[in-house]
């Protein structure tokens, strides 16, 4: 039983087969309280251009989406499964409001400042090179646009390191700084209990 569950959880970096499958019907459920948290500390407004950034399976951009009239949802992810389970999720407004790629934090494919708000879930553990992943996200947000990262794991000794290959988990604080250190401005930390954290900063 062991063994079956470390399996399963090792499928939030890059979900794969019938376990990633499970994952991310499993992520779109059990993230909805942090996101839905998270959200509600940002003011959106109707018409924006949102980037989600390690979509999964695409929940994310279901909310922005009711959140923002007349919005413009982008989902960005690694993996094959999650693409396409976001893309199901999303099938009425696919390619009309919401449109979804398969690709990596690192090289974002999109024109630079493109975005009002980009959102990361759960997700900056698995960014290779965060510094410059950083960097990536204000290239291609607007002057002004907003970046909120949101996670649960909070405590680099937690056992999740220890359970999820290839996850480092960072404390809010650190990731502040490397939002300063990567050039945001009037940066914010959320936190709610159990253990929600959301970062927030702004590209000058």
């Amino acid at each position: 039983m062991a063994n079956i569950m470390k399996s399963f959880f090792c499928q939030c970096a890059h979900p794969e087969g019938f376990l990633g499958r499970m994952m991310l019907r499993f992520m779109n459920f059990g993230h909805a309280p942090l996101t839905n948290w998270g959200l509600g500390l940002l003011e959106i407004h109707n018409g924006w251009t949102m980037l989600d950034i390690g979509c999964g399976g695409g929940a994310t951009l279901k909310r922005l989406l009711n959140r923002s009239k007349d919005a413009r949802v982008y989902g960005i992810d690694i993996s094959e499964e999650s693409i396409a389970k976001a893309k199901k999720v999303n099938a009425d407004v696919l390619d009309k409001q919401v449109f979804v790629v398969q690709g990596s934090s690192e090289k974002l494919p999109y024109e630079n400042g493109k975005f009002d708000l980009v959102t990361a879930v759960e997700t900056v553990y698995f960014w290779p090179n965060l510094p410059d992943c950083l960097q990536e996200v204000r290239r291609v947000l607007k002057p002004g646009g907003k970046f909120a990262i949101m996670i649960e794991v909070i405590d680099s000794d937690s056992k999740w390191t220890n359970i999820v290959e290839g996850m480092t988990a960072y404390s809010p604080e650190y990731l502040e700084k490397l939002l300063i250190d990567a050039g945001f401005a009037q940066t914010e930390i959320h936190h709610k209990k159990p253990s929600y954290a959301t970062i927030l900063g702004i590209n000058p």
